[in-house]
């Protein structure tokens, strides 16, 4: 139940700092206005009546005057942060490391260590026959 509570805290909580928040409220108002206008008409007349823009509902216009007032009081960009010019450092080599038609030297793979002894082989076992 935390968990559950958690995700629909940080869900919201995203919408919110995306602005998406007024998509879902407008998205609600139609699926009200639409389910009201089916109730007594057919769907394609409820779908044109739902969509107009001469017929909002009262949680149409309160989106509307919400997006205004975002617009409105929306933070001017500031201009040092938009000609903002990020210079990553990379150093080019031009030249190869190795003269042209020279090979590189192969370094010698060893997969024995320098100071292995091998061990001394044990003689097998003798047959009591000897």
């Amino acid at each position: 139940m935390r968990r559950a509570t958690a995700l629909v805290a940080l869900s919201l909580a995203w919408l919110c700092a995306q602005g998406s928040l007024l998509d879902s409220v407008q998205v609600v108002a139609w699926a009200r206005m639409f389910t009201g206008y089916a109730a007594t008409m057919d769907w394609s007349e409820a779908l044109t009546r739902t969509f107009d823009p001469a017929r909002p509902c009262a949680m149409c216009l309160a989106v509307r005057e919400a997006r205004t007032d975002a617009a409105r009081n929306a933070p001017a960009p500031t201009p040092e942060r938009d000609n903002v010019k990020v210079v990553l450092a990379l150093q080019v080599v031009d030249q190869p490391l190795t003269p042209p038609g020279v090979l590189a030297p192969l370094a010698p793979v060893t997969l024995v260590p320098a100071n292995w002894v091998p061990r001394v082989p044990t003689p097998p076992p003798r047959g009591s026959l000897v």
